[in-house]
């Protein structure tokens, strides 16, 4: 069936050749950013999604994803494609479900969209109250870097996402709202010879460092830290977005890990990790609610950013500035 169907066309246009297999392709991939995750889905394997996606920017013309080693983004000409995309593999398979005798139409998900330091913290009390308001809403929860959630935000593959404001480039058609400011901070396993005390930034160098992955607005703002204290990050890095894999790490061993007050606050109040008192001033970073200006909402949508203005905020919120 997938192999038979065409876009309708007319006239020479190469477009007409482009086919049901490439749009399932090109949004199964800008769904989930990456080109392994999506050959999984699709049963395929990554040479067979990668030789399909080529061919799909042969028959468009145009550059739709930038692929590399850090995942798949949409280009200008992919986020406008796409939209129309989804709306051919959607329509289709209500389609599908229709001729199978399907009486209901399927119930839309809520698409939510998380940094890794923001779901493990002020996410799951939203889905815990979103789930007594509305316990038969499913909630499709998908975590990432900042700009591949606001890349895929702005795609209209996801409804909301709980992140951070970019450059100015990459917020057209997105707003944002601030729901707390966080600063960096620094932890250490329990026994650990900086744990509890008053340290520079550059005795804690004298340890192995667990850091966000490049590009990332808390590698950042890690970065310009030691700059301003006329350092620079050493080598043998490990870095990970994982907030298990640096647990882990950091429980194991010596290292000392450079992250956002609210991933590691639960672990503080655990007992599992210990904090090093380094000053890090300049580290705020604004956290909130981001959403694409032009569209319509949904009643799940709007409980679901209701909840979350009522999530309790600590950390940095009264000293950040804003209003």
């Amino acid at each position: 069936m997938q192999s038979d169907f065409v876009l309708p066309a007319s006239g020479p246009d190469p477009a007409r050749r482009i086919r049901l297999r490439h749009l399932r392709c090109f949004v199964t991939v800008a769904r989930e950013g990456q080109v392994g995750r999506a050959a999984e889905l699709l049963q395929l394997s990554q040479p067979a999604v990668t030789k399909t996606l080529n061919e799909l920017e042969v028959l468009a013309g145009t550059k739709l994803l930038d692929r590399g080693r850090h995942g798949a983004r949409l280009t200008a000409g992919g986020q406008r494609f796409l939209r129309y995309a989804q709306d051919v593999t959607t329509s289709l398979d209500a389609a599908v479900a229709a001729l199978a005798g399907a009486t209901e139409p399927a119930r839309e998900p809520l698409r939510i969209g998380a940094l890794p330091t923001v779901a493990g913290s002020v996410l799951p009390e939203a889905l815990a109250g979103v789930r007594r308001l509305r316990p038969d809403l499913d909630i499709r929860v998908r975590t990432d870097s900042n700009a591949v959630l606001l890349s895929v935000l702005a795609a209209g593959a996801l409804d909301v996402v709980l992140g951070r404001m970019a450059e100015p480039s990459r917020m057209v058609g997105l707003s944002f709202e601030l729901l707390y400011a966080e600063t960096l901070i620094f932890v250490v396993r329990p026994g650990h010879p900086l744990a509890g005390r008053s340290v520079s930034p550059a005795e804690t160098l004298d340890h192995p460092l667990v850091v966000a992955t490049r590009g990332t607005v808390p590698r950042h703002a890690t970065e310009a830290l030691f700059e301003r204290h006329g350092l620079r990050l050493p080598t043998g890095l490990i870095e990970t977005l994982d907030l298990a894999v640096a647990r882990g790490v950091v429980r194991r061993s010596d290292a000392v890990w450079i992250t956002t007050e609210r991933a590691a606050r639960d672990d503080l109040a655990d007992g599992v990790v210990r904090r090093v008192d380094v000053p890090t001033a300049g580290t705020v970073e604004p956290v909130g609610v981001l959403r694409r200006s032009a569209d319509g909402t949904s009643a799940a949508l709007e409980d679901f950013v209701t909840i979350l203005r009522d999530v309790p905020v600590d950390g940095t919120w009264q000293d950040f500035p804003h209003g």
